[in-house]
Parts: C-alpha cells; sequence; structure tokens
C-alpha cells in the first residue's frame, strides 16, 4: 500500500463557520440600530396594561436589566398613546432613556400619530391598520375594490409615515399569518405569498413618501408558515433591490419546553441562513423568560457572546466522576462570566480532543483526580474535590476572572 510522505489537508480546514449574515439598511431605534451589520438585537414586551405608569416602567426596566434591547408595549386607545409620555420621562427620570416600541393595532392612526411623539418606533399590522369586517356573504374581490381598499391605506398610513420620517424614527411592518386583511386573502389565500405581498404594498406607500427607516416581520404560529415567509420576502427585496432588516419571531409559540423548542426552530433556522437581524422570542409565560432563550439561540450560533460556553460529552461508562453534578458545580461557580468556553469532560478519550476549542478544560483523567487544561495544554492535575477551585485559580491567573456581583 502507498503511503504518503505528508498528510493531505483536509477540504473543511479552512472553511470559514461564520454564518454570513444578508447585508441589511441600518435603522435606529432610540440608542440601538437594528441592521447595517450590527449584532442581532433581543426584544420583548411587557404585559403591564400601559394605563399603568408605574407598573409599565418597573416592567420596562426589568426586561433591560436583563438584557432586553428594545421594549415594546401595547397601544390600543388614546389614552395609553398618551400614557407613554410620562412612562418614557420616568424612565428617564429614575433609569435611562430605554427603546420603546408601540403597537398599534384597528384602525389606529389616531392612536399612532399621538404615540408617535413619545416612543422610537411603532409597530403596525398591515392586516389591521385599516381594518374593515369581513363580509360573510363576499365570493370575489374586484380590483375596484382592491384598488379603493389600496387608496384608504394609502390615505391613512401616509400622515404617521410623514410624522415618524421628520423625526427620524422608524417603523415595523409586523405581517401576521392569521390576521391577513380580507382582500390578501382572496387574492393570494391564507399563504406566505399573501403575508409577503402585505408587506411588500406597505414598504411602497413608506418609499413613495422617502421612508425608509422599516423593520419587517412575518410571523406565524407555524414554523414551516414562518420560514417559507421569511425566505419568500429576502428573495423578494433582494430581487427589487430592498434592504429593510427583518425582525424574526414564531408568534404564539405556547410555553415551556416546546415553546422554547418551537421558537429556536423558527429562528435559529433563519439566522444560520444568514437571515434576520433581530427577534422576539414569543413565550406564554412572564416576558423575562424569553430573554435567555433569544441569547442562548444567538450564542449557540455564535452570533453574540454574551455568556460562557460549556462543552460537555453526554457521559458513558468511561466517565470517573458524576459529570451531571460537576457540570452543575462549575457553571454555579462561573455562569457570571462573560465570552469563555469551558469544557467538562468525563474521560481522557475524548476529552483533549473535543475540547480543543475551549478556552480551560475539567477532564477526568484518572479516578480521584482532575486535570485542569488551558486550551489544549494540560496545565495541572488536582484532586477531584478540588476541581472547581483549582479551574477558578487558573481563570484568575489568566486575569481573565471578575467576581459575581
Amino acid at each position: 500500500m502507498q503511503t504518503l510522505s505528508q498528510p493531505v489537508a483536509s477540504p473543511l480546514e479552512h472553511v470559514d463557520t461564520t454564518i454570513p449574515r444578508r447585508k441589511t439598511r441600518a435603522v435606529p431605534v432610540g440608542n440601538i440600530t437594528i441592521g447595517g451589520g450590527q449584532p442581532v438585537v433581543v426584544q420583548s414586551m411587557i404585559n403591564e396594561d400601559t394605563l399603568d405608569i408605574e407598573g409599565s416602567v418597573a416592567a420596562i426596566r426589568r426586561l433591560h436589566e436583563l438584557g432586553c434591547e428594545i421594549v415594546r408595549v401595547t397601544v390600543p386607545s388614546m389614552g395609553h398613546a398618551k400614557a407613554l409620555a410620562e412612562i418614557r420621562q420616568k424612565l428617564i427620570d429614575t433609569y435611562q432613556a430605554v427603546p420603546l416600541v408601540a403597537d398599534v393595532h384597528h384602525n389606529g392612526m389616531k392612536i399612532a400619530l399621538e404615540v408617535a411623539k413619545h416612543v422610537d418606533k411603532v409597530r403596525i399590522n398591515p392586516g389591521l391598520y385599516v381594518f374593515e369586517k369581513p363580509r360573510s356573504d363576499r365570493t370575489e374581490f374586484t380590483q375596484a375594490e382592491f384598488d379603493d381598499v389600496g387608496n384608504k391605506i394609502r390615505e391613512t398610513l401616509e400622515p404617521l409615515v410623514i410624522s415618524l420620517r421628520d423625526q427620524n424614527k422608524a417603523m415595523r411592518i409586523g405581517v401576521n399569518h392569521g390576521s391577513l386583511a380580507e382582500r390578501m386573502l382572496f387574492t393570494y389565500g391564507d399563504t406566505p405569498e399573501g403575508m409577503v405581498e402585505s408587506a411588500l404594498e406597505f414598504i411602497r406607500i413608506c418609499e413613495s413618501l422617502d421612508f425608509r427607516n422599516l423593520v419587517i416581520s412575518l410571523k406565524a404560529s407555524r414554523v414551516p408558515v414562518m420560514l417559507a415567509a421569511y425566505r419568500l420576502m429576502a428573495k423578494r427585496m433582494d430581487a427589487e433591490g430592498m434592504d429593510y432588516p427583518l425582525h424574526l419571531g414564531v408568534t404564539e409559540a405556547g410555553d415551556g419546553e416546546y415553546g422554547r423548542i418551537k421558537s429556536t426552530a423558527g429562528i435559529g433556522t433563519l439566522l444560520a441562513e444568514g437571515i434576520g437581524d433581530t427577534l422576539r422570542v414569543s413565550l406564554t409565560e412572564a416576558p423575562e423568560k424569553e430573554i435567555p432563550v433569544c441569547y442562548s439561540i444567538l450564542q449557540a450560533l455564535g452570533l453574540r457572546k454574551t455568556m460562557v460556553e460549556y462543552v460537555a460529552c453526554p457521559s458513558c461508562g468511561r466517565t470517573l466522576f458524576n459529570l451531571e453534578e460537576v457540570l452543575h458545580k462549575v457553571r454555579e461557580a462561573t455562569n457570571h462570566l462573560t465570552g469563555l468556553d469551558i469544557a467538562v469532560m468525563g474521560c481522557i478519550v475524548n476529552g483533549p480532543g473535543e475540547m480543543a476549542d475551549a478556552d480551560y478544560g475539567y477532564v477526568g483523567k484518572q479516578p480521584g483526580y482532575i486535570s485542569l487544561y488551558r486550551g489544549r495544554d494540560e496545565v495541572n492535575k488536582v484532586p477531584e474535590d478540588q476541581g472547581v477551585a483549582a479551574l477558578i485559580d487558573l481563570i484568575k491567573s489568566d486575569d481573565r476572572w471578575v467576581d459575581p456581583e
């Protein structure tokens, strides 16, 4: 058998593993920028009634302190819109300015015009912004009827667009699969195509008024529909020379483990394809529970590094210590740090190889002892009961440790 004097380099050795993101324009939302090559932005929404000033201020602050960069509030009435002026001022006086988005729904032009004075972005739903109750006896939508509603939409949208344009504020055109307008349903069906056309209609009105501080979303509660809608939107925008950022989300994802998996399946898939500039994980839980899921998705894809990345083997018969228990101890001691990769490996067979990309390694090399690694190099061996403390000392010796608050 012929052998080679030098190994042939693997064709995968020099493959770039970073995710190339779709190029989008920069859209300012307060002191945060969505798109334009900036890190993917994390959003959530408070549950409090916006008329509850103190409760809303506290809820916004809680989210922001957890890392939520843009907070959305609902404004179903003119009273709610006016309350946002006081909410915004109280945040500035008692905490800091937080980028705020107002959600405007049914026939909301007057509300939107008022709230645009007090927030950084207004979110409208094309299916509800000019809302007309569907006719139960309708069998078709004529072109004249279609155009008539289109003209009404333009007439109603134009004042808001001009207000936001002149204030250099932003708008999210937020299409929902479950609330497409009647004429879109008749023309395109309950489809991703209908969602995309609904968004494009509003985009073109904004562009005709020289307003391009736009962010687009096309949410659905079914992941395959959501994926198809966003992919089609990106394709259509690319074809028409549009470069608007996309806000990702699986709407009404539910709660618990499945809600998190469902959100991750939709949001993570698109982010891995380079699609998406901001996201919200929509859980039927306290909004604070959404933020860790957002950051976990971004961290797993290498798009943001906001926590320690733990590498750990699944355990097997070779494992020389209680891997689950030790991983818990290591995590408890180090999870306040930022930007480190720490590996906890149960045996020497997989340890050094599988954890080669980690900054630090904690490996069961022989019964009763732990080997500590810096990168690929073994630097210390200590009794098992001293392992976590020795790991902390190693991190401190490299000046990469900070005390927990």
